[in-house]
């Protein structure tokens, strides 16, 4: 892979990156021992895509949220954390997106109106994508929603209904402009020996309540914020510390930046 990157002292320099091959087995015994690799790899990913937040102060209340992988108890149970605090920043940079219902349920609960995400547009059928609110149970605070270049699907639409329902301010980067629906189908081969497979066929657009589709345009943020490439390397968290400042919390970006740290695969 060729990259261009971009030094902490603003230098360009291009890199030829070689990929590191590792085989693994052809066969893995279910039986044996490879289910605890499996299992080893599955609390690996789990740990990684964890949600993590932090209270700042006595109000501000910082969810990173990786992924829409929640169920919607589990929505609630993390909303239920925030609820009477006066201030919520929702990070979803780096967001791939995840489940409807996931979204659906976050969205109800920072709502204290039942909201029209869009309507979802299939080949042959069009029908109005809802999210139902808590009432009582929402979450009343300000809100500001993180976003990036990386932020896709599920992520992209929630800063989007922020967007047009007046209820935050969106910071940040374009998102991806990725939004289609799709269906993930499993499937396997085999009785003894089984090859387990699986696909994800796109079935839908939505169109936004202003009438217009999110996908290969993204979203764009109230504001434009970026980290540098010094920031990067020093590992601080410029936009996180402007989003807090902006609900009265001072931070550094050098704290920012150490609340939700970069991990990787071990």
């Amino acid at each position: 892979m060729r990259l261009v990157v971009v030094k902490p002292d603003g230098k360009q320099q291009q890199l030829d990156v070689m990929a590191k091959v590792r085989e693994g087995k052809r066969l893995i015994d279910l039986t044996g021992n490879d289910i605890f690799d499996l299992i080893r790899e599955s609390e690996n990913e789990s740990r990684l895509h964890r949600q993590r937040y932090v209270v700042l102060g006595e109000d501000l209340f910082v969810w990173k949220m990786p992924e829409f992988d929640l169920l919607k108890e589990d929505v609630d149970n993390l909303a239920d954390k925030f609820r009477k605090k006066k201030s919520l920043i929702l990070d979803l940079r780096g967001n791939p997106g995840g489940y409807e219902e996931a979204l659906l349920r976050l969205i109800s609960n920072v709502f204290d109106h039942d909201v029209k995400v869009g309507e979802l547009t299939r080949r042959k059928e069009t029908r109005p994508l809802l999210a139902k609110t808590r009432g009582e149970r929402t979450f009343a605070g300000k809100l500001i929603v993180l976003i990036d270049s990386e932020s896709g699907s599920a992520a992209e639409l929630f800063a989007r209904v922020a967007q047009l329902e007046k209820r935050g301010t969106v910071i940040g980067d374009v998102s991806a402009g990725a939004v289609m629906r799709a269906k993930g189908f499993s499937h396997e081969l085999g009785v003894d020996i089984v090859v387990f497979y699986g696909d994800s066929v796109t079935d839908a657009d939505i169109i936004m309540t202003d009438g217009k589709s999110l996908e290969h345009v993204g979203v764009n943020p109230d504001e434009i914020r970026l980290p540098s490439a010094s920031d990067l390397a020093a590992k601080r968290d410029p936009v996180l510390a402007y989003a807090a400042s902006l609900l009265g919390v001072t931070i550094s970006p050098e704290q920012a930046g150490a609340l939700f740290p970069l991990e990787w695969r071990k």
